[in-house]
């Protein structure tokens, strides 16, 4: 009875700090619709992300990895095109998507976040307050898709924040505005969701009928994203997990069982000298 109490004790003396979490079928909630089948990988969003947001390049090395020097999301690149060459059965292929964050409905990173750095704004959209911001990087490891990282510059965590400034001043997010081809919409994601199931439905008219909707609906446990996609191929060929973990699961019980762990190997630690004091002539 007292280990219980104990456990119940310390699970709820580490709560982390969060705010609301918003509705994700709320009007005001905004975010991405990124259909792949109309990316061409001319990494324009890439760019005018970075040139808004005054984010350093990345430098020009040669990766192998295709037309590629980017490779991944992280602290100072916040869209990242990715190219892929399939080869099928007829003939080769590019699959091409620009990659960003999820903005999640319910976020690892917020949820992990001991500073409450890491909120939900008016938008709805999930926002790392850079100067709350300690750098202990658990929203980096708590995010199942690798958005987040530390950057080398100043130690904090950023990533994308829907260009929080600009829609402020009523304006979309510069990669949105900066896609020649509309590959990425913005606006309330109620609308998105409803724009990119008519999407779905003409191209299977059109014969295209591996196409489909990540994120739009909740992916198992985990909840609808904020900023989804439209795919061709399975998520792992765009480096999108099937089902996202949500690591937070059970925290309070596993910060309970740690603390409970060091506990007791503190107390056979004491002991052990205690003994070794009493043997001693």
């Amino acid at each position: 009875m007292i280990g219980l109490a104990v456990v119940d004790e310390v699970a709820n003396a580490f709560p982390p700090r969060r705010t609301p979490v918003p509705d994700a079928d709320a009007d005001g909630v905004m975010g991405f619709f990124t259909d792949a089948t109309l990316c061409i990988g001319c990494k324009a969003c890439e760019v005018a992300c970075k040139q808004w947001n005054q984010l350093p390049a990345d430098g020009f090395e040669f990766t192998g990895y295709s037309y590629d020097n980017t490779k991944h999301l992280g602290a100072t690149t916040w869209r990242h095109v990715a190219f892929k060459e399939k080869v099928g059965a007829d003939a080769a292929r590019w699959l091409m998507v620009s990659d960003v964050c999820k903005h999640c409905a319910s976020a690892p990173c917020q949820h992990s976040c001991p500073t409450g750095s890491i909120v939900y704004n008016q938008f709805g959209a999930v926002y790392v307050q850079p100067d709350i911001c300690n750098g202990c990087g658990y929203c980096v490891v708590a995010c199942p898709f690798g958005v987040l990282d530390r950057s080398p510059m100043d130690g904090r965590a950023h990533k994308c924040t829907l260009c929080f400034d600009r829609q402020a001043d009523g304006l979309e997010p510069a990669c949105a505005k900066a896609c020649p081809t509309d590959s990425i919409r913005f606006g309330p994601v109620t609308r998105l969701r409803e724009e990119a199931r008519e999407r779905v439905a003409e191209l299977h008219a059109q014969g295209r009928t591996d196409a489909y909707l990540y994120g739009a609906d909740p992916l198992g446990e985990y909840g609808p994203l904020n900023s989804f996609f439209l795919l061709e191929a399975h998520p792992h060929e765009y480096n999108l997990p099937v089902a996202p973990p949500q690591p937070l699961r059970n925290q309070g019980p596993r910060y309970a069982a740690g603390l409970l762990t060091g506990l007791a190997l503190a107390a056979v630690a004491a002991f052990a000298f205690r003994r070794a004091g009493r043997a001693a002539p």
